[in-house]
């Protein structure tokens, strides 16, 4: 007897192919994932990179939005393995002078730091934080749709469209505060100046408040294990270590979900595309990429302000105006001398990471895509500046260039990390135009459709991406 075809094959088992492949099978359909690796995980893979017992991050590493993951939320992650930490402080901002800012989870201590913009602080952030709720579906979503909140939404959009640097400037007075904003909407890989880099720093930032900057303990390679291991109870299929080059190399089924960006996914599926949607995937523009390093070390960063040792994820830059020259200088190209950086130290936290008496490092700094410059030097330095003595803790690197990042995950196009640039056109098409822009080609048997990051809402580890794919594979099926 012939064997009947899948529901579904979903190719790649990052955290949004494993979220697409979830939301399928609990719906009764027959799925299997087919990942390029070893293991599952794409960005969200953790390795003893430098010394044996220090363990590392390869991509993604401290988690706000999985935290607040709507997806995430309504699956039993710790019955199958997820333990998430929150550090006493989110986030810690050094400045010059053994000066920095702490952002607490409590809205009124973190105001309490800003001095004269604590009033300011709250009354920015206070409603978005009681708004979020209302928020989170449209925000995590397509851009292109009938909001749940219009008014609650349109309120946020206000702000969120400005520039970071429209924004600070606007709201805060203190060197302190607009720091401190800077850093959060430096996440979106934008220069500073540009339109909506702003939503990037309120959301982050509200989410440090609302949710907080936790990490998984042991790494997160466990959020995606416990993501497989949920699909594996649901019967659900997981083949690693092949890799598709063509949907004819794929068994038979009934829909195609594809976690690549439309760079791979021309190339996968590029004969079974509708000429207009070949069109936009190949007119898609990838950002800038990141120039990683991870760090084993003998002691806990010494930093020159104590309080930097309460927080899980430290932003290492200076002030607002150095901050945006250096991601100025990415947009337009070139490296920066004085990078911005963002470091997390889960060992201080999580004693899994290291052995005894060792702590570990992560951090990256921001490059032009594909960038053969060698930063390492210009991290360190910048990590020195607020923290003298740090090269002496450091017992062995781990150099991860673009070219790595990429050569580790296929999806990270010239270590951009994001799955394409985030800026306020590609929002809107990312990578289509459409209010269901995660459908290729087709709504009946054998259709294809993209669940991964350059899919809204876009980078981060939230599954958000593979939620709303699967949704639209669901409404078809439906319809069909």
């Amino acid at each position: 007897m012939a064997t009947p075809p899948l529901d579904a094959v979903v190719v790649g088992a990052g955290p949004n192919g494993l979220a697409a492949a979830i939301t399928l099978a609990e719906a009764g359909c027959r799925v299997r994932v087919i990942e390029a690796n070893d293991e599952v995980g794409g960005a969200a893979r953790t390795a003893e990179l430098t010394r044996p017992g220090f363990l590392h991050d390869l991509g993604s590493t401290t988690h706000p939005l999985g935290a607040a993951s709507p997806f995430f939320r309504q699956l039993p992650l710790a019955a199958h393995g997820l333990d998430w930490i929150q550090p006493d402080v989110p986030l810690a901002h050094p400045l010059d002078g053994g000066r920095a800012v702490l952002h607490h989870r409590s809205l009124k201590d973190t105001a309490l730091g800003l001095g004269p913009d604590g009033d300011a602080w709250r009354r920015l952030f206070g409603p978005l934080i009681d708004d979020w709720p209302k928020l989170e579906e449209d925000v995590l979503g397509p851009l292109l749709h009938w909001p749940g909140h219009p008014v609650t939404l349109a309120r946020f959009g206000l702000s969120a469209i400005q520039s970071a640097e429209r924004l600070a400037h606007r709201r805060f007075r203190t060197t302190e505060a607009r720091a401190l904003f800077a850093g959060h909407a430096a996440h979106s890989i934008l220069a500073l100046d540009r339109p909506a880099s702003a939503s990037f720093g309120l959301v982050l930032a509200l989410l440090a408040h609302r949710v907080g900057w936790p990490f998984p303990r042991g790494g997160a390679g466990r959020i995606t294990a416990a993501l497989a291991s949920y699909l594996r109870s649901l019967g659900g299929e997981i083949e690693t270590g092949r890799r598709v080059e063509s949907l004819d190399e794929l068994p038979v089924a009934r829909r195609i979900v594809l976690d690549v960006t439309p760079r791979q996914a021309l190339r996968i599926a590029g004969d079974r595309l509708p000429g207009s949607t070949r069109r936009a995937l190949g007119r898609y523009r990838y950002g800038a990429a990141a120039f990683k390093l991870d760090w084993a070390l003998d002691g806990a960063i010494p930093w020159a302000n104590p309080a930097c040792d309460r927080a899980g994820t430290v932003h290492v830059g200076g002030t607002l105006e150095e901050i945006a020259a250096g991601e100025r200088a990415v947009a337009d190209g070139q490296v920066p001398e004085r990078p911005f950086i963002l470091l997390a130290q889960h060992s201080l936290f999580d004693p899994t990471r290291a052995p005894d008496g060792g702590q570990t490092a992560w951090a990256y700094c921001h490059v032009p895509n594909g960038s053969s410059v060698d930063m390492t030097d210009r991290i360190e330095a910048q990590i020195e500046r607020f923290a003298p003595g740090f090269r002496e803790r450091i017992l062995e690197r781990h150099v991860s260039t673009p070219v790595v990042l990429e050569s580790q995950n296929a999806n990270l196009v010239g270590g951009d990390i994001n799955g394409g640039a985030q800026d306020l056109p590609q929002m809107l098409r990312r990578p289509l135009l459409a209010p269901r822009p995660y459908r290729l080609a087709g709504r009946g048997p054998g259709c294809v459709y993209l669940c991964s990051s350059s899919t809204p809402p876009g980078g981060g580890v939230h599954g958000m991406c593979g939620w709303h794919a699967a949704r639209t594979v669901l409404m078809d099926a439906r319809r069909g």
